[in-house]
């Protein structure tokens, strides 16, 4: 895990330092110039505000100078000029609210230059507590953050407008902090199969899920969960679908199920549906569900009934009630079906990303996963958990699906709800990255993907 500060825990950490703020500043100042130096040539415009993060510039415009560079120091109200290359040093981690108008007309010629911003700890108009974007925002083509990343240049909308994130070590210790950004080093966590190992101790699951027309999203889901490296892998499936079953998914065990005359699943279904999971670890409920009041209430049954951890996705999400369970729940919304449970809009969640996952945690007192770039994970009583390893390659029909065998794999393997699901986000988003070319992947490309991250491919870190 890696430390990403809030504001506060910032300053704290600047407090509890040995050292002078200058020294700090100087350092600070000087790193940005270097990345400058290296990356971006040219005539530079350092914009600067006044606090610390104008502080942070002005040494950077020294340094540059002294380095030969031809500078121009741009205060507040004065003029860019024609350069090369802006440093955006104007509002840094202090930022709560919209910038006033005329620093915002300030960030609007920033961008309007036509040319790479370099921006000191987090560009001006990120809250570096929250990602949130409340007005006018700089957009940085890189982002140079000192001791260790803040939690906006992680979390969208924020993590959108910092460009490339370079990680500068200034001898500032990270200290006490609530949120963590997770490496692919979490994925040595995930129980591995040994000497003594059998097809139930290595994990097994159950699969609730599918309708007519929806049968490929359990498949998936199975599939993925084998592809993680469970041993055990049944799904309970609408008794009309199981010739598509039989037919498509070789590994698995089918249960079929009772069914209504749509043939979705029933209520009455979840007696054989509990009698089957005595022979799993972990179950996973909702993939090609559809939604109806049958699946809906067989959904709240299954919650009642289950001892066992429960992955829910797609259409278990659907109309959720929070359930008091003693097991381990796992909820992986994406932002308009958490907008639905939280009786929002898709728009509030995408602005206020990390309050909407809290909330909902709480709320449904689950282990709570927020799809995205920035993958979130919350639970009641912890710190958040950012995974990543993402990107637009994801946007596409099934790869939800397939996170969710990943995460019931490993939480039959034992690991705890909220490392399982972070640890699923992190192979998911790996083997995104492993599957070649990347422009039109298709849910089932990312099985041997999950594979090869396991086996430790691809395991990059997250930020510079």
């Amino acid at each position: 895990m890696i430390a990403l500060l809030t504001a506060e825990e910032t300053r704290r950490a600047e407090e509890a330092h040995e050292g002078s703020l200058d020294e700090l500043m100087e350092r600070a100042g000087r790193a940005v110039a270097e990345l400058v130096l290296e990356q971006f040539p040219g005539r530079v415009a350092v914009v600067c505000g006044s606090g610390n993060n104008g502080g942070d510039g002005r040494v950077c415009a020294r340094v540059l100078r002294e380095r030969k560079r031809d500078v121009v120091l741009v205060e507040q109200d004065g003029r860019l000029g024609e350069p090369d290359v802006i440093v955006d040093a104007l509002l840094g981690i202090g930022l709560h609210d919209a910038p006033r108008d005329d620093v915002a007309q300030l960030i609007e010629r920033i961008n309007s230059a036509g040319v790479p911003v370099v921006s000191v700890d987090v560009p001006s108009g990120v809250n570096a507590s929250t990602g949130e974007v409340p007005g006018a925002v700089v957009d940085a083509t890189a982002t140079v953050t000192f001791g260790s990343p803040k939690v906006g240049l992680v979390v969208a909308p924020g993590r959108f407008r910092a460009g490339r994130v370079h990680v500068a070590p200034i001898g500032l210790a990270a200290g006490e902090h609530e949120h963590e950004l997770v490496t692919a080093q979490i994925l040595q966590e995930v129980p591995r199969k040994g000497p003594e190992s059998t097809k139930y101790s290595a994990g097994s699951v159950l699969v609730v899920g599918g309708s007519p027309g929806l049968t490929g999203a359990p498949m998936l889901a199975a599939l993925a969960a084998f592809r993680a490296d469970a041993g055990y892998v049944m799904v309970g499936i609408p008794e009309s679908t199981l010739p598509i079953f039989e037919t498509r998914l070789l590994e698995a065990v089918k249960r079929p199920l009772p069914e209504d005359a749509l043939g979705r699943l029933l209520p009455r279904a979840a007696d054989a549906i509990v009698e089957a999971a005595e022979r799993v670890d972990a179950v996973a409920i909702g993939p090609g569900l559809g939604r109806t009041d049958g699946t809906r209430d067989l959904v709240h049954v299954l919650l009642e009934r289950l001892p066992q951890p429960v992955v829910l996705d797609a259409d278990a999400l659907h109309s959720l009630e929070p359930v008091a369970r003693a097991a381990p729940t796992v909820m992986t919304p994406h932002a308009g079906e958490l907008a639905r449970l939280l009786g929002a809009s898709a728009r509030d969640i995408d602005a206020h990303r990390l309050a909407a996952v809290r909330e909902a945690a709480v709320r449904y007192g689950a282990t709570v996963l927020l799809k995205g770039a920035d993958t979130l994970v919350a639970a009641p009583n912890d710190g958040l958990l950012v995974a990543a390893y993402g990107d637009s390659s994801l946007a596409t029909a099934g790869t939800g699906d397939v996170l969710t065998g990943v995460i019931a794999a490993f939480l039959a393997k034992g690991m705890e709800a909220r490392l399982a699901a972070a640890a699923g986000a992190v192979a998911h988003g790996i083997a995104s990255q492993l599957v070649q070319p990347r422009v039109g992947l298709v849910a089932s490309d990312l099985l041997t993907g999950i594979q090869r991250a396991l086996a430790g491919e691809g395991w990059n870190p997250p930020l510079q």
